[in-house]
């Protein structure tokens, strides 16, 4: 394997998972040695892995998630989110939470043939169907594969309720099919947006579009007739937590619907992924930022437990929930509801044309 380089990646190494007692990736000493004759280190390139799973719709029962049910049409995400809390799934591959789960990606491109055959099953009730819960669905590898696009044709085409929840202006690209679909009530798009800061951005989220693209998508999904939402997750306190007030008043100037926040969690190898992360680029701080974090979490770096999870505890969370509830009262964006319709629903009637 070539040296690479990690810049413009999100995570600061590509450790090893150890929850599974896989053995350590070691590179021999005198490769190491011969590191510096090299003539240069290239890139670190993303690849990307067919994937054919037998089945593509999700069940959760977590009874602090609005949803019951999911598509994914990848995993792992090219847009190196450094708090990603998706990343511990690579490990369920031999792979890094790190590095790998930003570089080496797996597509499902039967996801719509599956989805057709699990709506088509006698007695499915329709209840909206989330997409971009762990991984983002319209990352830049959406561009060629468009999975994502075959999803949403499919729940176009069935009157299916949906929701979308990405990082990314790409989203723009299946108005054609979003807009229709918000028309009949049955579609709605939030928003992620953590920073307004393109010093914070480059380094946060390294791959994933500007900020200042993403309310500008806001802004157009609103004009289209879309419910549009910011999502405000997750919030980084000693790093993003000061810009709060300006992220709702800038969602709010786009036209947003409504607003959600999250604080940040780091589940398993995201919690030392983060550390390192925070060692390299804000070593000024970075025992505060964790010490915040503990904080809110209980005295850990991560709470799993249901509820408070997403809501966190503490004087740190009272106040950032205070915070958010007082700036989105002062710009008039209320906290985001989505209400979709579920009676519309029509299952699929094969490869036949539908009779009038």
């Amino acid at each position: 394997m070539p040296v690479e380089s990690i810049q413009g990646r999100g995570a600061p190494r590509n450790a090893t998972p150890t929850r599974f007692n896989l053995k350590e990736r070691l590179v021999e000493g005198d490769w190491l040695d011969s590191v510096e004759s090299l003539d240069g280190i290239v890139p670190r390139r993303t690849t990307v892995t067919v994937e054919k799973p037998r089945s593509i719709l999700t069940r959760n029962s977590s009874p602090d998630i609005g949803f019951d049910r999911s598509v994914n049409p990848y995993r792992g995400c090219e847009h190196g989110c450094i708090y990603c809390f998706a990343r511990p799934t690579h490990a369920y591959h031999d792979l890094s939470p790190g590095l790998d789960f930003e570089s080496r990606l797996f597509v499902k491109p039967d996801a719509a043939k599956l989805l057709h055959a699990a709506l088509s099953r006698p007695g499915y009730e329709a209840a909206p169907i989330a997409l971009g819960t762990n991984t983002d669905p319209y990352q830049p590898i959406e561009e060629h594969w468009q999975v994502t696009r075959s999803v949403l044709e499919l729940l176009l085409e069935t009157k299916h309720p949906f929701t979308i929840t990405t990082k990314s202006d790409r989203v723009l690209r299946d108005l054609d099919i979003i807009a229709p679909a918000a028309k009949l009530g049955i579609a709605s798009v939030a928003i992620s947006v953590t920073t307004l800061d393109p010093k914070i951005h480059k380094t946060l989220e390294p791959r994933a579009p500007a900020p200042r693209k993403r309310l500008a998508a806001i802004r157009t999904l609103i004009e289209a007739g879309v419910p549009a939402f910011v999502s405000i997750a997750p919030v980084v306190p000693q790093i993003t937590d000061h810009e709060m007030e300006s992220i709702v008043a800038a969602a709010a100037e786009a036209g947003a619907r409504g607003a959600f926040w999250l604080p940040v969690r780091l589940p398993h190898e995201v919690a030392p992924l983060f550390r390192a992360w925070l060692d390299e680029h804000y070593p000024d701080r970075a025992g505060k930022v964790m010490a915040t974090i503990n904080s809110i979490r209980g005295g850990r770096d991560n709470d799993p437990n249901f509820f408070s999870r997403m809501r966190g505890q503490g004087v740190w969370a009272d106040l950032l929930r205070t915070r958010f509830e007082k700036a989105t009262k002062r710009y008039g964006l209320p906290q985001a509801r989505f209400a979709l319709r579920r009676d519309r629903f029509e299952p699929p009637q094969g490869d036949q044309l539908r009779l009038l």
